[in-house]
């Protein structure tokens, strides 16, 4: 059964968290996961450095703000293994997304704070996550750990 969630006005998707709290994707960047390999094949060490340098972007892009990755699902065709090991895959669009909620600690002034995190993932289509539709990995999100509260944007 598909869930209808409405999106405000100014996000791009609302989220519904398995926790039930609400998220709004105020801003999501794709990128071809190999788009930019011009030698090489795609290994651990490529995957590795590919993931750290998201992961600096998003951490440059949004100072202030958590950042934090879904660890992506790694394929192992049965392919010739170079000498940087064995061929190993990751989904071919990476995506990073800034999410903001309500202020996680009650004495903020509702209006004034928001939380905020931003989320470092990989998926197999260049799609919007919404509702029952986002990746397993986004609906699970440990907000109350993962998040931080800031001042809202005027």
């Amino acid at each position: 059964m598909r869930q209808h969630v409405k999106t405000p006005a100014l996000a791009l998707a609302r989220l519904v968290l398995a926790s039930g709290r609400p998220v709004d994707l105020a801003e999501l960047r794709f990128t071809s996961t190999y788009g930019d390999l011009l030698e090489g094949y795609p290994c651990k060490p490529v995957n590795d450095r590919r993931i750290r340098g998201l992961l600096r972007a998003a951490e440059r892009a949004r100072p202030g703000t958590p950042v934090h990755l879904l660890p992506p699902p790694r394929a192992y065709p049965d392919q010739y293994a170079g000498g940087l090991g064995p061929v190993e895959v990751l989904p071919a669009v990476a995506c990073v997304g800034t999410f903001h909620s309500t202020a996680l600690d009650p004495a903020h002034d509702p209006v004034a704070y928001r939380s905020r995190l931003t989320v470092v993932w990989f998926q197999a289509t260049p799609r919007l996550p919404s509702g029952c539709d986002a990746e397993p990995g986004l609906r699970d999100l440990d907000w109350a750990g993962l998040a931080r509260d800031a001042r809202a944007l005027a």
